[in-house]
C-alpha cells in the first residue's frame, strides 16, 4: 500500500504524464526493480487504493445485520463507506476524486479502474447470493412451520405459493426448486446494477468540481442510483 500511496500523490500533484514508474520507486523508497516486481506499468501502482474503496463496500454489504433486505444492505454500506471520515481521512478522499478524475482522460488508467470494478462485482455477486441463501432458509423455515399449523400451501397440481421477506410471492413448481442457473444468472444482473449504480456515483462525483454542503457526495449520488433496486424481485430468488 505505501507504494500504491506514492504513485497516488505524485499522480495527484504532478499528473500522470509528469510521473515515471522510478519517481514512485523513488518516492517508496525501493528499487525499480522491485517496483518492476509488483507491477508491469506505472498505472497499476494506484490498484490497491482503487481496490481497498470497492472492498469497504462489498464488506459493508456482507456485514449487514441478518434481516436486513438487500436493498436496504446496500444502500447502508455506501452511507458507511462512501462519505469521507469513513475509513480515510478527507485528504485521502481528494486523492481518490482525482484518481477516479485522471480515468476519464487516461486510457491505461481507465483500465485499471475498470478491472478493479469487474474484480468487485464478481465479489458483490457472492454476497448477495450469500444473502439470498440466508433470507431463503429463514422464510423457509416459517413456510414450514405455517404448513405444520394450517396444513395447506398445497395446490392440486402440486405446486406451492411462497410469501417471501419483503412480501412478494414465487411460484414454486412440484419439484420444489426454481432453476440455480436462472437465480445465478439474476444474481449476477442485480450484482452488475447495483456496481453500475455505485460506480456512476463515484465517476459523477470525480468529474464534478463542488465542494459545498450544499453538493452531493458519493453516498448520496450512489443511494439515489441504488433506488433502482428497490424493487428487484429478491425474493423470486429461492431454492430449497
Amino acid at each position: 500500500m505505501e507504494i500504491a500511496r506514492a504513485a497516488a500523490g505524485l499522480f495527484v500533484r504532478q499528473g500522470l504524464k509528469g510521473t515515471r514508474a522510478e519517481d514512485i520507486a523513488q518516492a517508496a523508497g525501493i528499487a525499480p526493480r522491485t517496483f518492476y516486481r509488483y507491477f508491469a506499468a506505472k498505472e497499476e501502482a494506484v490498484a490497491p487504493l482503487y481496490e481497498a474503496g470497492a472492498r469497504r463496500w462489498v464488506e459493508a454489504v456482507r456485514a449487514a445485520p441478518p434481516g436486513t433486505s438487500v436493498p436496504q444492505a446496500l444502500e447502508d454500506a455506501v452511507r458507511s463507506t462512501l462519505r469521507p471520515g469513513a475509513g480515510e481521512s478527507s485528504d485521502s478522499w481528494m486523492w481518490v476524486r482525482t484518481l477516479v478524475r485522471l480515468t476519464h482522460s487516461t486510457p491505461s488508467l481507465r483500465r485499471v479502474w475498470a478491472e478493479v470494478c469487474q474484480t468487485s462485482e464478481r465479489a458483490l455477486s457472492e454476497v448477495l447470493a450469500a444473502r439470498v441463501r440466508a433470507g431463503t432458509a429463514t422464510d423457509n423455515d416459517a413456510e414450514h412451520a405455517a404448513r405444520a399449523a394450517h396444513g395447506d400451501g398445497t395446490s392440486r397440481t402440486g405446486s406451492t405459493t411462497r410469501v417471501g421477506s419483503t412480501g412478494s410471492t414465487t411460484r414454486v413448481g412440484s419439484t420444489g426448486r426454481v432453476d440455480s442457473a436462472a437465480v445465478d444468472a439474476r444474481l449476477r444482473f442485480a450484482a452488475a446494477v447495483a456496481s453500475a449504480a455505485v460506480r456512476a456515483a463515484v465517476e459523477g462525483w470525480a468529474a464534478g468540481d463542488g465542494t459545498g454542503e450544499d453538493q452531493p457526495g458519493p453516498a448520496e449520488l450512489a443511494v439515489a442510483n441504488l433506488a433502482t433496486l428497490r424493487d428487484f424481485p429478491w425474493d423470486a430468488l429461492t431454492e430449497s
